[in-house]
């Protein structure tokens, strides 16, 4: 890992390959166009970065904040309405656990930085008229699959490690059918969107 910023990366681009954050690109994307999330601002999105930005670098020093701690740390280093006392602990946190305060406010991204990389760097455009409508759907339905998936799965995890149900290693299997009542034909969602549509004679233009 280097600390020399990449000139062919974006300001976020840099940070998400410095610190091994992942497919964080991909969900700030599906965020701001709302594949799958309900859409958010670039200020929104800056903010949501930033945090997940800092909750990376407390766990790379050993650290495991949780959701309402890494929030309100966040808030503590870049709000105007904090005290100079509150902000001041805050950073004498973050340098106990070898965290530099100034470097990691120097790091925190502007809705602006978030905009140039989407745009620039993704080629993300608000402007759906060229995407194929078709694809975006069948990928909005997909995530929303993966993300159903995970909730159930991390559900009975837990309640499975709290002795709340008995239950071995497990696969779930979500199996989402479209039945249309005119002509009788299911398909699942992959089929429906790969053939067009179900057996119905397709409408003629008057």
């Amino acid at each position: 890992m280097t600390d020399t910023p990449d000139p062919t990366r974006s300001k976020v681009g840099d940070l998400i390959h410095r610190y091994e954050m992942g497919d964080i690109g991909r969900e700030l994307e599906d965020r701001w166009l709302g594949n799958g999330y309900d859409s958010q601002s670039l200020r929104s999105l800056a903010e949501w970065f930033n945090r997940r930005l800092l909750r990376t670098k407390l766990e790379r020093n050993g650290m495991t904040p949780l959701d309402g701690e890494v929030a309100n740390m966040y808030r503590l280093l870049s709000s105007d309405d904090v005290t100079a006392g509150a902000r001041v602990e805050a950073e004498s946190t973050l340098e106990d656990n070898g965290i530099d305060p100034e470097r990691l406010k120097r790091e925190f991204v502007s809705h602006q930085a978030i905009h140039t990389y989407l745009t620039k760097f993704r080629g993300a455009s608000k402007d759906g008229s060229s995407a194929d409508p078709r694809e975006k759907a069948q990928n909005t339905i997909q995530k929303l699959r993966n993300r159903l998936i995970a909730v159930i799965e991390n559900s009975l995890e837990q309640l499975r490690e709290r002795q709340r149900i008995t239950l071995g290693e497990f696969n779930i299997l979500l199996d989402i059918q479209i039945l249309c009542e005119d002509c009788g034909a299911s398909y699942s969602v992959t089929e429906l969107f790969d053939r067009g549509g179900c057996d119905c004679e397709p409408e003629s233009e008057a």
